[in-house]
């Protein structure tokens, strides 16, 4: 029996030196993807990235895999899963943002939706607000019942940090703005293949 797999994490000095002999796998939503991301990098969101297997399998005896995401959640995440499967992953630690913080260059298509630029964090952040402002308006107004509905938002924004799972994210995920449409996958998966 093979030992598993253990997945690297790489700080943006590393993974910077490193890029050209990187296949770079963004595993955020398309709209975050859309907003910026590093250079070379496609895209499969977590949640397809079962469906991609076979292809990150063979990308990855071709050279070294580099699972990336916002923060690193997501791409320990994938990188995990990838382990699960045999297939060797290294993550960016602190993500695409710790890698724009350090001054490095970002791609981003020519043709860029704004909708659906919003980075997921940013998504969550204006959800939840709107939502605890709703509970405590209508607490105020209406009955002070609706309270609990801020009371809910901030329990699960503590749960979501002790955590570091978000399922406003996932909830927020499964949106239209944020889901590819399968030819973008397609393609992808075809760019992989050639590369």
């Amino acid at each position: 029996m093979t030992a598993p797999l253990t997945p690297v994490a790489l700080g943006v000095d590393q993974a910077r030196t490193r890029l050209p002999g990187f296949t770079v796998i963004d595993v955020r939503t398309p709209g975050e993807y859309a907003s910026g991301h590093l250079p070379g990098a496609l895209n499969i969101p977590l949640d397809h990235v079962r469906r991609a297997l076979p292809e990150l399998r063979d990308a990855a005896r071709r050279g070294d895999l580099l699972v990336v995401c916002a923060s690193g959640a997501r791409s320990d995440t994938a990188a995990g899963l990838l382990a699960e499967h045999g297939v060797p992953a290294a993550t960016l630690t602190g993500g695409t943002n710790a890698w724009a913080a350090d001054g490095h260059p970002l791609d981003r298509p020519a043709a860029c939706d704004t909708r659906a630029g919003w980075s997921m964090e940013r998504q969550v952040r204006l959800t939840a607000g709107t939502a605890v402002l709703l509970g405590l308006v209508l607490g105020l107004l209406v009955h002070p019942a609706f309270q609990l509905l801020s009371a809910g938002i901030a329990a699960g924004l503590v749960f979501s940090a002790l955590t570091d799972t978000c399922g406003m994210a996932v909830l927020l995920g499964k949106l239209p703005h944020n889901r590819p449409r399968a030819t973008d996958l397609d393609a992808t998966l075809a760019a992989l293949r050639e590369r």
